[in-house]
């Protein structure tokens, strides 16, 4: 198949630039893969209007719902650039350089501060390097410094940070919220909002490394999730740390030809157990998000037959139709980008025909796509 394949048109109104004004008030679009799916007896395709608190009303006794508790990092960094020819004598700082964290490299040695990143303009920063990030507290002197060790395609640099006394607390005090390109907040110079700290965020987020958000989680809140386990549905959690694959672009033409990079991932033993068990009994297990889908699809794949067992890991798994879905039965997804693997993963579980009729429905309907708009559950 070709990446063309899912191509659609979008106006770009409906690209969602604000969350809903309360989290958990999005609409949610219902697509029936089987007969019977959700409430009364639709047809497989049918598509039924909803809201996202109706959420628990989908959802039965004995289901297992799967969620990424990743948390983001304020990742999205502004550094000035010291030449490599006046670092010798009285360098003085030229150009500003936005920097996007990406992923912190394992298997350093101890004390080591290694990034991957996205820098741009990626042209002006060459390995050997150093960049200063400045901010008001700080006064003259940065507040951190990282030296550009390694360099890639399509703006990818590696930079090793100076030790800090408390680096999370510093990137806490001047990253901002990797807020995807779609999403336009540099008015005035910011890059983001007091509002996209709060909810550019999972209410249930824990494990800090993402760099982006799970967005499918945006939606949940603590009510909802109390009404669900009160259903009898049970609630496990797995981590999987969104990293520099969420970021680029597909450069090729061919599904055959896609490679993802790898992304870290934990699955604890609670929710090892929770689907071993699932599994057993022939229970529904719905993921909430591509990431969340990915990971259990991975640990499917490579696990073998036998139990699933608790462990850490990375995966650059690719969903694309034709793959056979071993552990997700039911998927809560936001609308994605035209001609993106996350489409592309969508449209395996679902049917392209049936996911791209979906999406057209969603357009008439006026719903709001991307980060901070609606989403679909899929059972």
């Amino acid at each position: 198949m070709r990446v063309s394949d899912f191509h659609f048109d979008l106006p770009e109104e409906l690209i969602a630039q604000h969350p809903p004004a309360m989290r958990g008030a999005s609409r949610m679009l219902v697509l029936s893969r089987e007969q019977g799916a959700g409430n009364g007896e639709q047809q497989p395709g049918a598509l039924i209007d909803a809201q996202f608190r109706d959420l628990p009303d989908y959802l039965r006794a004995g289901d297992l719902l799967i969620l990424n508790d990743s948390r983001v990092l304020p990742a999205r960094l502004f550094a000035t650039r010291m030449g490599l020819a006046t670092q010798a004598n009285s360098p003085q700082p030229s150009g500003v350089i936005e920097v996007l964290l990406t992923e912190q490299i394992e298997g350093e040695a101890a004390g080591a501060n290694v990034w991957r990143t996205l820098v741009k303009p990626a042209r002006k920063v060459r390995p050997g390097e150093t960049l200063l990030f400045h901010d008001a507290a700080s006064g003259p002197e940065p507040a951190l410094t990282a030296e550009v060790v390694g360099a890639g395609e399509f703006g990818e640099r590696t930079l090793r940070f100076a030790p800090v006394e408390d680096f999370y607390g510093t990137l806490g005090r001047i990253g901002h919220m990797p807020l995807p390109p779609y999403i336009h907040r540099d008015q005035g110079g910011e890059a983001d909002s007091e509002e996209d700290r709060e909810r550019y965020q999972t209410v249930y987020s824990q494990q800090v490394g993402s760099a982006a958000a799970p967005t499918a989680g945006l939606h949940f809140t603590p009510e909802v999730l109390g009404q669900l386990e009160a259903r009898g549905v049970e609630v496990r959690y797995l981590t999987l740390h969104v990293g520099l694959g969420t970021f680029q672009p597909v450069r090729v033409s061919e599904l055959k030809d896609i490679r993802l990079h790898a992304e870290r991932f934990t699955l604890p033993a609670e929710t090892a157990e929770a689907l071993n068990r699932a599994l057993a009994e022939g229970r529904r297990i719905v993921a909430v998000g591509t990431t969340t889908t990915r990971t259990l699809e991975h640990i499917a794949a490579r696990g073998g037959p036998g139990a699933v067992e608790p462990h850490s890991g990375s995966t650059s798994i690719f969903l694309g139709p034709g793959h056979r879905f071993r552990i997700v039965s039911g998927l809560l997804t936001n609308f994605h980008l035209p001609e993106s693997t996350l489409l592309m993963l969508v449209s395996a579980f679902a049917g392209r025909e049936a996911v791209l009729a979906a999406y057209a429905h969603a357009i008439r309907e006026g719903y709001k796509f991307y980060s901070y708009g609606d989403c679909m559950l899929i059972l």
